[in-house]
């Protein structure tokens, strides 16, 4: 039974990866079935033995993609950035510092191929969704810390993220030429004059 189930989650990866091979070469909108089960060497039935809909095995892929996101930051950098938030004084509440920037950039230059697909495809591949857990589990602590007015978080939010993401998405456009010490340079000085991005009361 265990080795069923192993086989059937081997299967489940293969069409992961074909999705994900695919979305680095077409638009969303272009993606088929018929070519994830060609390119995962599957059948159709295969496919939806593992999923309801297309919809599902999207869903599943992008989770898979934020999971080896979260690996590569390590477990120990989480708790860390926690730990931070409930510890540090108002004045070095930072969220843009190289420290941080750093891994977070070497995983996008390592995947930017894929990255570029899913900033393009953002909304199909419902990514807003994880983008809120971001900001509910990181960030909402931040402003809570300083008292940020309700009214203006979504203003503040899209400013900072609006603004770095832009830089992201220029800098995956040139192939990464530039290094990660750059660019995280650049973002930690756009944000502000002293260097961080940081909410004041």
């Amino acid at each position: 039974m265990a080795q069923r189930n192993s086989r059937y989650f081997e299967t489940a990866e293969l069409m992961d990866e074909a999705f994900l091979d695919l979305l680095g070469e077409k638009d969303l909108e272009f993606v088929t079935v018929k070519e994830i089960c060609s390119r995962a060497g599957v059948s159709r039935s295969t496919f939806y033995l593992h999923y309801e809909s297309f919809a599902e095995l999207v869903e599943e892929s992008v989770h898979l993609v934020f999971l080896r996101f979260r690996d590569h930051l390590g477990a120990s950098r989480e708790q860390m950035t926690f730990e931070r938030l409930a510890a540090a004084p108002a004045k070095d509440l930072y969220l843009v510092t190289f420290e941080y920037l750093g891994p977070y950039l070497e995983f996008v230059r390592n995947n930017r191929k894929l990255i570029s697909a899913f900033v393009k495809n953002s909304s199909g591949l419902r990514l807003s969704e994880a983008y809120e857990a971001l900001e509910h589990h990181l960030i909402e602590p931040i402003l809570d810390r300083f008292q940020v007015p309700e009214c203006e978080r979504p203003y503040l939010m899209h400013f900072y993220l609006g603004g770095l993401m832009s830089v992201l998405e220029e800098w995956i456009q040139h192939e990464c030429e530039d290094s990660v010490d750059e660019i995280a340079g650049m973002m930690s000085r756009y944000c502000m004059p002293s260097g961080t991005l940081r909410v004041d009361s």
